[in-house]
């Protein structure tokens, strides 16, 4: 595994955006009412936040930082770094980060990147900004996770399209000589790429006009080259096994405990019958891991930044608190971070 430690950086504050446009799981056409109670009872999502077609993640992501930012009072020509982690970028090229450095009016001193690694994406873009900022003299970076998910499926694959939510968040980072060490493993397992796949995206299989041919799967299954695809069992396998045992050995080799080390434990919001595999295979105490699917379904690299957003940003707020991340997904990969964190601002919900 690849182990990162962050010496001196802090998380001062997180916020998050939604879309106005809300469907519940009793919405989709291709679900009856006995589908619709299944889905929910086993799966766990009940709604979710969807974009429109003239709706990127930039925008959600740049509203959550318009307002992050005003809620710190951070002088934006201080900001060193920004880090934009999604796989539905604006474009191809130019990368969204420098169009996102222009609508938040930061500095042209500011380094950008994207990062297009999916489920991990908040762990994988805090290792690297993190880093980055340890061997600078820039002392504030902000990272901003997010995608539009929904608009890369099929409306007609009921096995993907109700998994997925859109949004985005944005984290103030800020170098801290009296922050605790953030430690950070990552693990990635190439040969089960796959399992979690947009065929005709890129170079290896361009766009065609054959692309947008629909082909019928059956059992409510409908798509097209271009939609994304999962492989259900493939997937669900891989996650309650390799993470399991990353997160396993990332405690007995940082010395920490499941009992007194860790407050919340953050398991990525793939949906409720693997965090519960996770919790019951990793002994965890299930009080202790917050779940928020049934009111976002899973968000991709966003998904732990909006569990703190939302779930435990009282807590978040107004006491210091020892978390203990895990995500898993595209790729395939694993990652896992354990960080204490100080008192620190959670914007409130933004709907656009």
């Amino acid at each position: 595994m690849a182990s990162i430690t962050l010496k001196n950086i802090a998380i001062k504050g997180i916020s998050a955006a939604v879309p106005s446009h809300l469907v519940k799981t009793t919405d989709f056409d291709f679900f009856n009412e006995s589908d619709a109670e299944n889905f929910i009872k086993t799966v766990g999502i009940k709604e979710r936040y969807m974009a429109d077609d003239k709706t990127c993640a930039s925008d959600l992501c740049t509203a959550a930082a318009e307002q992050l930012l005003m809620d710190l009072n951070w002088d934006k020509e201080e900001i060193g770094f920004l880090a934009f982690e999604s796989v539905t970028a604006d474009y191809r090229t130019p990368p969204t980060s420098c169009i996102i450095q222009d609508r938040l009016s930061l500095p042209h001193s500011c380094y950008t990147l994207d990062l297009p690694m999916g489920c991990c994406g908040f762990i994988y873009a805090l290792s690297v900004v993190g880093s980055l900022m340890m061997a600078s003299p820039s002392k504030k970076g902000l990272l901003l996770v997010g995608d539009t998910i929904t608009r890369m499926s099929s409306p007609y694959d009921k096995s993907r399209v109700p998994l997925f939510g859109d949004c985005g968040t944005a984290i103030a980072l800020e170098y801290d000589e009296n922050a605790s060490d953030i430690y950070i493993d990552m693990e990635t397992y190439g040969e089960g790429h796959s399992a979690l796949i947009t065929p005709h995206s890129g170079f290896r299989h361009q766009v065609t006009p054959e692309s947008f041919i629909y082909e019928d799967f059956g059992n409510g299954v409908k798509r097209a080259p271009v939609h994304s695809v999962i492989e259900g069992m493939n997937v669900f396998a891989f996650a309650i096994t390799k993470p399991i045992k990353a997160l396993d050995r990332f405690l007995k080799n940082n010395n920490i405990g499941k009992n007194n080390d860790v407050d919340y434990f953050l398991i990525h919001q793939a949906n409720q019958m693997i965090v519960d595999r996770v919790i019951k295979k990793s002994h965890i105490d299930a009080s202790k891991a917050p779940l928020n699917l049934d009111r976002f379904a899973n968000l991709g690299g966003a998904s732990i930044p909006m569990l703190m957003a939302t779930s435990i940003s009282d807590d978040l707020r107004n006491r210091p608190q020892k978390l203990l991340m895990s995500a898993f997904g595209l790729g395939l990969t694993c990652g896992t971070a354990y960080l204490e964190t100080q008192p620190m601002v959670i914007s409130n919900l933004i709907k656009i």
